[in-house]
């Protein structure tokens, strides 16, 4: 067994209340580090909704939870930190900003894409883990590069800081991300879409991490 964890994506629109139920059998089904709730478009009073019914749900089972770039709004609400976009960031500064936000206690997560440039900026700027990706095409997410698993054996030789791999990522592609060093791997669609509901995705992903 190796040290590869599952960090679930929600989907980028959905009703809380309806969600909650899916939330818990998939966090109830197995390992799973993190939760990050993702809305795309969606109002301050949407997201502050979908947290308070949420949040519950991941913290009472040990599972982070961790906001979509809102650092305001994660520190407001109880979250365990915040994921950003390094590409919307101009430089150190904003990333500071941020980190004063959140303050020490939260954890700040930035998406890198397929810049190791970005990641180790962002890494000098005071963030807790990188991600990369898209690794895969992915039906969730738009994916504007496509980065190598070659990029995660390079990170993970060169920092000690986690790193996330992320986009279109399926028990039956995930081995050469976990083998080249990934720390965790963020899905989506392998959960929320699977056939058998989304407790079985999560028995699948973790199943195929153990065997990689």
């Amino acid at each position: 067994m190796n040290d590869c964890q599952l960090y679930l994506v929600t989907p980028p629109a959905l009703d809380p209340a309806a969600f909650a139920p899916d939330l818990a059998r998939a966090l109830d089904a197995g390992a799973v580090a993190a939760v990050q709730l993702r809305l795309t478009d969606a109002t301050d009073d949407a997201v502050l909704r979908a947290v308070d019914v949420l949040r519950p749900v991941a913290q009472e089972r040990d599972v982070a939870f961790i906001l979509n770039g809102r650092p305001d709004l994660a520190r407001r609400t109880g979250c365990d930190g915040v994921h950003i976009d390094a590409p919307d960031l101009q430089d150190g500064t904003e990333l500071a900003r941020i980190r004063a936000i959140l303050g020490e206690d939260l954890q700040l997560g930035v998406s890198c894409r397929d810049s190791r440039d970005l990641a180790m900026r962002a890494g000098e700027a005071g963030a807790d883990y990188v991600s990369f990706g898209a690794f895969f095409p992915s039906a969730s997410v738009e994916t504007p590069v496509l980065a190598d698993p070659a990029l995660l054996a390079w990170w993970t030789t060169m920092m000690e800081l986690p790193v996330v791999a992320i986009g279109g990522i399926t028990p039956a592609n995930c081995a050469p991300l976990v083998q080249a060093g990934a720390d965790f791997l963020a899905v989506i669609g392998a959960v929320w879409s699977h056939p058998d509901g989304p407790a079985a995705g999560v028995r699948a992903m973790n199943a195929a991490i153990d065997a990689a």
